[in-house]
């Protein structure tokens, strides 16, 4: 066979491969008919891709005790085609809850009072931390006359995710339920625009209350974006260690549920109160 057989053979065969892949004149076109599968649809630890397991049902109950992402298969030494949406997707969810501001209209909604760190801008809150936990003036001024003190001061942070905040108006009823059964008062609730963890010590110096609790948004993975921690911490100041904080974390309806944290928040709080001390100190 010499080398003009061999160019007609290729164009015979890609002329085949053309035809039978050829999409009809009156096919509807991508969002006029069918529409590609959500992948997000089926969580991490539903969904299972490897062909022929040994132990199929051992391999899915397994994967019901982590958001790992297991049972993901190849396409040769790379991911399959799923996979890879599946993970662009979710990392798609953690980029948006980093990057997009708490509706404002949120805040005012849940009765906050609202205020700022030093940050201006989110781009100035990722890259400089220490500006985060601080208050700007104007909020200083206005928590100083409208955060009067009292024994628990509760702050809502968007910290690393703005999605987190879907778990507020579970968790923060629960808080204040259990605080209530103590018979423990706690003041009116401040919103920190910008917030990172070290603005509670900024709070709890300029009110003076016992115990100051913060939730704030956790820096989101690819297991989910609205993940919530709960940081408490007695009689909190600028100066103290980070040890002395007490923490609350993986707050969502795929970890530790809203509610649920809400009431054993309460009941830490109420041990900070009785033993004077918290973090590393507080033996739980």
């Amino acid at each position: 066979m010499n080398e003009d057989d061999i160019a007609r053979l290729v164009r015979e065969v890609l002329a085949d491969i053309t035809a039978r892949n050829a999409v009809p004149a009156d096919a509807a076109s991508p969002g006029e008919g069918d529409e590609a599968p959500d992948v997000t649809a089926v969580t991490t630890r539903d969904e299972f891709h490897v062909p022929h397991p040994a132990n199929r049902e051992g391999y899915l109950a397994m994967k019901q005790s982590t958001v790992a992402r297991l049972g993901v298969w190849r396409a040769g030494p790379r991911y399959n085609t799923y996979s890879m949406l599946h993970f662009r997707a979710d990392h798609a969810t953690a980029q948006d809850a980093v990057f997009t501001d708490v509706d404002p209209g949120w805040v005012t909604g849940q009765g906050f009072i609202a205020g700022q760190s030093l940050c201006h801008s989110k781009d100035e809150f990722l890259t400089r931390p220490d500006l985060g936990r601080k208050l700007n003036d104007e909020t200083r001024d206005l928590f100083r006359r409208e955060l009067t003190r009292s024994t628990v001061t509760i702050m809502v942070g968007d910290g690393l995710s703005s999605s987190a905040m879907v778990n507020v108006p579970e968790i923060l009823p629960a808080v204040k339920q259990g605080l209530q059964g103590f018979g423990i008062e706690a003041g009116p609730v401040a919103y920190v625009k910008y917030c990172r963890v070290g603005a509670m010590d900024d709070v709890g110096q300029l009110i003076g209350s016992d115990v100051v609790l913060l939730l704030i948004g956790e820096r989101p993975g690819l297991a989910t974006g609205e993940s919530m921690s709960a940081y408490m911490a007695y009689q909190p100041r600028p100066d103290r260690p980070e040890s002395w904080r007490t923490v609350v974390s993986n707050i969502y309806r795929g970890g530790t549920p809203p509610a649920e944290a809400g009431a054993h928040i309460a009941t830490l709080l109420k041990r900070m109160l009785d033993e004077k001390i918290s973090g590393v100190d507080l033996k739980l």
